[in-house]
């Protein structure tokens, strides 16, 4: 009478001691830099439970983004850097695998909610992994925050009774969650906020009355995004705490690029402002978390450089799903020091930037936490400087900033060679999204706002209602106060008349324009 007892018994400490498959949950928050989060050192914010998963979880102090939505999220869901498989703004090309067709492989449920902005129609989705999907901007670009346009699973549904699209696509999130809970599921939740316009959220008073214009001109509502932001990240965390999910669930945080361009924050005491679209560590530099009760560290600052390629390997190591090996992906895990290992990790990142793809990168690049040099041989300390207005001289190196110069320099040389031509073929000139130009920078009137926050160029002679002022400007997409040759060039399709007029102003032969130069010299350029 006891085999049978004895059998059940043992049956069942062998089925609680099988491994349970993770879930995971990955949130993508649009524009927002690393100064946002208050754990990071944020002061103009309300991030309560973005600063509770950093204490009880991982807080990445070096996450670095592409300057720009989508080329993060092509390097983000493939493992793969732009140099490699990017072909133009807004769109992933269809030979791609991603880490929804890894998860879906592995038999789990998969589920994408927020924004899309790949193109491929309503077939992209489930082409790269995705069972299900709540999205905007997949087939169309409407507005995204109260009354919304978006695409749920093939439809497309236009809201008309002041529904907010970032809550509908939440519901959508805590939905899938609910319906899965018996299940592994990956969820990945590329938000819609905090993108411009710097609309009103249901929890600003003038949510209803609100003027639309008004928030492509001013700060105003953007303090209400990031605590919107927030507060939705709370309710999923919420949700998996309800479900009793909570402990075999990795959860994990990172913007797609820099603040929108001029946004002013205050951050470690001193005032800075958002870089989306430039090369500078406010363009690249983003917020990370990562969280999973018993699994990882708690209360641990991870200061390693990760890149976007590098969330893929991490979160599909942690949820034992496979990588072919035969792709080759760019990104590194950094699991070991999630758990407080010391791991492997990158000493330095490559950087390969142009959103309009093509054959050569209108920034390259390689960093650490400290220095940073460009492939046009600027080199900088970007702690000391991180606005970049200072290029360092070899001859005055330190030891340090030399040895860093060394190991970059070999970095950008181990990725030099050609494009694929398959890729560069698909390139397509990028002129800004809407209500921004190709910087970042928002258009027209709103322009005035930002360009008043933002960092100004230094004094110059020439009077700024002069047009060629506004020409400059315009050029000097970094905002350091000097063209560089690949700034001056970006807008001329004759590269050779474009080397002969540059070379005509660079009076001292320094390889950049400063704005006496760029304007003292133009009618002699022509």
């Amino acid at each position: 009478m006891r085999l049978p007892t004895l059998f059940l018994a043992l049956s069942s400490l062998v089925a609680f001691a099988a491994p349970t498959k993770p879930n995971v949950v990955f949130i993508l928050i649009d524009d927002f830099g690393y100064e946002c989060v208050t754990a990071n050192g944020g002061e103009s914010y309300r991030t309560p439970v973005m600063d509770k998963l950093a204490a009880t979880g991982v807080r990445l102090e070096q996450v670095h983004a592409q300057p720009l939505c989508t080329p993060t999220r092509a390097a983000l869901m493939t493992g793969i850097i732009n140099k490699h498989n990017y072909t133009h703004f807004g769109h992933l090309d269809p030979q791609q695998q991603t880490f929804g067709n890894f998860f879906k492989a592995a038999g789990y449920a998969t589920c994408i909610t927020g924004k899309w902005q790949l193109s491929n129609g309503f077939e992209g989705p489930g082409h790269f992994g995705f069972d299900e999907n709540c999205l905007w901007q997949l087939v169309r670009r409407p507005g995204r925050y109260r009354n919304a346009g978006l695409e749920i699973n093939g439809k497309e549904i236009d809201y008309s009774k002041n529904e907010y699209g970032p809550d509908i696509v939440n519901d959508y999130a805590l939905d899938f969650i609910t319906r899965k809970k018996d299940q592994p599921f990956f969820l990945y939740y590329p938000m819609m906020l905090t993108h411009a316009p710097y609309d009103a959220t249901p929890d600003s008073p003038d949510y209803l009355s609100g003027n639309r214009e008004d928030a492509n001109k001013k700060i105003g509502h953007f303090p209400d995004m990031v605590a919107y932001t927030d507060k939705l990240i709370g309710k999923v965390i919420a949700k998996l705490e309800e479900l009793k999910l909570r402990e075999n669930t990795l959860v994990v945080i990172m913007g797609d690029n820099g603040t929108g361009s001029g946004t002013p924050s205050r951050f470690k005491g001193r005032d800075v402002t958002g870089g989306k679209g430039s090369s500078l560590i406010w363009g690249t530099h983003v917020p990370g978390i990562a969280n999973w009760p018993g699994q990882l560290a708690s209360g641990k600052v991870c200061a390693d450089m990760i890149e976007a390629v590098d969330m893929l390997p991490t979160i599909c190591e942690a949820a034992h799903v496979p990588v072919p090996a035969e792709l080759k992906i760019d990104g590194r895990s950094f699991l070991p020091q999630l758990r407080g290992e010391k791991g492997n990790p990158k000493d330095a990142l490559y950087v390969w930037y142009n959103p309009s793809g093509g054959a050569s990168a209108k920034y390259e690049f390689a960093h650490d936490a400290h220095y940073k040099l460009y492939a046009d041989g600027r080199f900088f300390d970007t702690v000391a400087d991180d606005r970049e207005k200072s290029p360092l001289k070899e001859t005055d190196l330190s030891a340090e900033a030399k040895a860093a110069h060394t190991k970059f320099k070999a970095l950008l040389a181990a990725h030099q060679g050609p494009r694929d031509d398959y890729f560069v073929k698909q390139t397509e000139r990028f002129g800004g999204e809407t209500g921004e130009n190709a910087d970042g920078v928002k258009k027209g009137k709103a322009a005035k706002k930002a360009a008043a926050a933002a960092p100004k160029v230094a004094p110059a002679k020439p009077n700024d209602t002069d047009p060629k002022v506004a020409r400059f400007k315009e050029r000097d997409a970094d905002h350091d106060g000097k063209i560089t040759y690949e700034e001056f060039q970006e807008s001329i399709p004759d590269k050779k008349a474009a080397k002969e007029r540059f070379e005509s102003r660079d009076t001292n032969h320094d390889g950049s324009l400063t704005l006496e130069e760029f304007v003292g010299n133009a009618a002699k350029a022509k």
